[in-house]
């Protein structure tokens, strides 16, 4: 355990208590590119930091936001299949994680990770494993949730551009109620989409769940755009809506 403070014009410093061992971190490309948000970047990367530096093994995917799904819009102008569609938002989602692996400068594996494999490898090593997409078909999420089973990962948390998750899509419905805590088969019930779709913009999609679920997986929906939301996720304390 260990203990990590969190204040925007400096480095975090060690206070708060951190209760998990293996993490993983989703942070949505609503989040931080769409617009590019490099404060943003800068502050979670510095965060991820300093939980890695106080021992703990971290993975972080990343997803494309608005530039991948703009170039899903040309592939499909230029009529190519959905899995080129899926191959091209991948390519932008890992430009954001290189982004991001730089940032992290020697802690990082390197090299963007590309397969589970890798992931595993990165883990041995004794790095912080940054990914993109993986490959057409998944999502970042499902990504997310692969990584959480292959490295018997304790929590999944995922910043998005709202506060948790919504009895319905609360940018559509005023009437929209956030909750607090809810299961896999709730959580299910809430999502506009259960199939794959290029480009797909929801909370959270059905595979990513399913994975979740089986290997009892918690999973940590919150608002993105305030990074000491991943703190008080890992810590336990209550944030955003809280799915197991």
């Amino acid at each position: 355990m260990f203990t990590v403070a969190y204040g925007f014009n400096q480095r975090p410093c060690l206070q708060v208590e951190i209760i998990m061992t293996c993490l993983v971190v989703r942070i949505g490309g609503s989040v931080i590119a769409s617009p590019v948000n490099t404060d943003l970047i800068g502050k979670y990367a510095d965060l991820i930091r300093e939980i890695k530096l106080q021992g703990h093994k971290v993975a972080v995917i990343l997803g494309g936001g608005t530039l991948a799904r703009e170039f899903i819009g040309i592939a499909k102008n230029l009529t190519l299949e959905s899995a080129a569609q899926d191959r091209i938002a991948i390519s932008v989602s890992r430009l954001y994680a290189q982004l991001f692996m730089e940032k992290l400068g020697s802690l990082g594996y390197g090299k963007v990770v590309t397969t589970l494999d890798e992931a595993e490898d990165c883990f041995s090593q004794g790095k912080i494993v940054v990914m993109g997409g993986l490959k057409p078909g998944h999502t970042t999420d499902t990504v997310g949730a692969l990584v959480a089973e292959r490295l018997a990962a304790d929590l999944l948390v995922k910043g998005t551009d709202q506060e948790g998750v919504y009895t319905k899509d609360p940018r559509k419905f005023a009437d929209a109620v956030k909750l607090g805590q809810m299961n896999f088969d709730d959580l299910s019930q809430v999502l506009e989409c259960h199939e794959h779709k290029v480009g797909i913009h929801q909370v959270i999609d059905s595979m990513a769940i399913d994975i979740l679920k089986r290997n009892h997986v918690k999973l940590i929906v919150f608002n993105g755009f305030k990074p000491e939301n991943l703190l008080l996720a890992a810590e336990g304390k209550q944030v955003g809506t809280v799915i197991s």
